[in-house]
């Protein structure tokens, strides 16, 4: 009896949506102002990228750094899955143009954010949802 190729797989889980995790390290004593543009300006663009139905959802998680030179804060942002997000790139761009400003205006605005934090890194996440496919 041979096994079709095509058999369905009935595992307790499946892949959920993709995260951008972006790691902050908030400077000491700069935490005030960089909060306020991260629920300012940057809220604003999430918002804006979620009513055009680019990302599902976005968080801001706070944790305590060990060392100086840990992260501080988590900026989430929830995609579908990473063809959605890679779709959405040059509307996401579109977007940012209209809630932030040209390209220069962004570029001084990160200058002027580098006062205030530190970009650790970021990483992609696939949640996985521990229940079965829904068929």
């Amino acid at each position: 009896m041979g096994i079709s190729a095509f058999a369905e797989v009935n595992r307790p889980f499946h892949n959920g949506s993709v995260w951008n995790l972006a790691f902050i390290r908030m400077k000491p004593g700069m935490e005030t102002a960089y909060l306020n543009y991260v629920a300012g300006q940057w809220k604003a663009n999430q918002e804006a990228e979620k009513k055009e139905g680019l990302i599902l959802s976005y968080k801001v998680l706070s944790v305590e750094g060990h060392t100086p030179g840990e992260w501080n804060l988590m900026l989430m942002t929830e995609y579908k899955d990473l063809a959605s997000m890679e779709a959405g790139e040059e509307k996401a761009d579109m977007l940012t143009q209209k809630t932030v400003g040209t390209d220069e205006k962004q570029m001084q605005g990160y200058k002027e954010r580098s006062e205030n934090r530190e970009v650790m890194g970021e990483r992609l996440a696939r949640e996985i949802v521990l229940e079965p496919r829904r068929r």
